[in-house]
């Protein structure tokens, strides 16, 4: 949601709720307990508030160390056995070190999709982060200037809605166990079977119930997996809140002259802030650097994408489009009248850890934007500053650094819904961008005042 919208209907397949209050549905990741709250919203910061007053508190409690549910989460997702030829965890795509994204090198420099369970297959999106997205709200939108306005939910598509769990986050550790793209198990038994099977069986029936192991219980015990996998991706070892910035906002540190100028542009004519918000939550919690929105901002494809080439999965190959947000709501009977002024839509990721990498490794190489377009901030911030200043290329398969070379940019891969009004040509310096470029990298967990 945009700085100083105002939202003044909201729906979650169902009827709206008019006026000024919304009942928003969220969980406690700590007892598996569904709780709702009532809250008065004249902006959008309320609309996140209510989860991020149960997500914080989550975070003292794991402060002294992790919950039982938050091991059980951290378990499952370290687990390598977890996968149809035990080679793959969730954290092979979501690692620590590179800021609870995919850390290899020699992948994000290309096309950005990792590899899954099953050799030769690949999803078709950059993994996103899995850290600070526990406080995104269930799916749903409000009324904007008579549009509907999306916000909330998980994957960059936004497909994992939290409606059934109450935690978008829940429902996104789900899916790539059973994705034969990722883990490529065959069902949740299977998920089931493979845990109870495990080192960490004990802690799992602690958690889950006594008799999750038993077969007749494999839904509630798999959901209880996407709940404890979503506790621990909201606990204070994943969201940390221990960045440069952070130290800053707390008087331990102070920012660099080019720093803050970034701050400040961030915040001004680099327009980054109008979705990357800064704004502190309901009791002074930092902020997250996302307003889980959607937006199109008319990225081009990723010419080195490997889901092109997999025509068992995409009959389409390099024709096919990635419509985001579009496609999901297009299969929603109760969203689908949206899905056309939602094409190319994707998930407004946080960008705190934006420039984290494992230093251990020696080569720097990290992705940006859904497809892993963009393989610096300073290539990612040029685009944003320059997508309608320069013409396009011949090739809409051009690379970001030939596109910089030859001084263009390819064609957006969903050209409708893209985003004027807040990129495309903000007349910023090249000194600009290497300012927000450098506020950008104190945005990275593990500072040491």
């Amino acid at each position: 949601m945009r700085r100083g919208r105002e939202a003044t209907d909201f729906k979650e397949h169902g009827p709206g709720v008019e006026g000024e209050v919304l009942i928003i549905n969220t969980i406690s990741l700590l007892n598996g307990e569904k709780k709702w709250g009532i809250i008065m919203m004249k902006k959008k910061i309320p609309i996140v508030s209510l989860v991020l007053l149960l997500f914080f508190a989550m975070g003292a409690v794991a402060a002294s160390g992790l919950t039982d549910r938050e091991q059980l989460g951290k378990s499952i997702f370290v687990d390598t056995n977890l996968s149809i030829n035990s080679n793959q965890a969730c954290a092979a795509c979501h690692a620590a070190e590179s800021g609870w994204t995919g850390p290899v090198a020699a992948i994000n420099a290309g096309g950005a999709v990792y590899e899954g369970s099953i050799s030769g297959r690949f999803g078709n999106r950059k993994p996103p982060s899995a850290a600070y997205a526990t406080p995104s709200p269930i799916l749903h939108y409000v009324i904007e200037k008579k549009e509907a306005l999306f916000i909330g939910g998980n994957f960059w598509d936004g497909r994992a809605t939290g409606e059934r769990l109450g935690s978008p986050s829940a429902e996104q550790a789900l899916g790539p166990f059973l994705n034969p793209l990722e883990q490529a198990l065959a069902s949740a038994a299977d998920v089931i079977g493979k845990i109870c099977a495990g080192s960490y069986s004990g802690l799992f029936t602690s958690v889950c119930g006594a008799n999750a192991c038993d077969p007749a219980n494999v839904g509630a015990a798999y959901d209880c997996v996407g709940l404890s996998v979503a506790a621990y991706e909201a606990s204070s070892e994943v969201n940390q809140f221990s960045s440069k910035y952070d130290a800053f906002l707390n008087g331990q540190a102070k920012l660099t002259k080019a720093e803050k100028e970034g701050l400040d542009l961030f915040k001004s004519k680099g327009k980054c802030a109008n979705c990357h918000i800064l704004d502190t939550g309901a009791n002074g919690e930092p902020p997250l650097f996302t307003d889980y929105t959607f937006d199109n901002l008319g990225v081009p494809r990723n010419p080195m994408n490997p889901f092109y080439n997999e025509p068992d999965f995409n009959p389409q190959g390099a024709t096919w489009i990635d419509l985001g947000l579009g496609g999901f709501l297009a299969k929603i009977t109760d969203y689908e009248q949206f899905a056309a002024m939602n094409n190319g839509k994707m998930k407004v990721p946080t960008l705190r850890n934006v420039d984290k990498w494992d230093t251990s490794l020696g080569t720097k190489a990290k992705a940006y934007s859904h497809n892993g377009y963009f393989k610096t901030l300073k290539q990612i911030v040029n685009f944003y500053n320059t997508r309608d200043a320069k013409p396009s290329c011949l090739s809409a398969f051009t690379t970001a650094e030939d596109a910089i070379t030859q001084g263009c940019w390819p064609v957006p891969e969903v050209p409708v819904n893209v985003n004027t009004k807040e990129l495309g040509n903000l007349h910023l310096t090249d000194a600009q961008e290497d300012a927000i470029v450098a506020f950008l990298k104190t945005l990275s967990d593990g500072f040491m005042p």
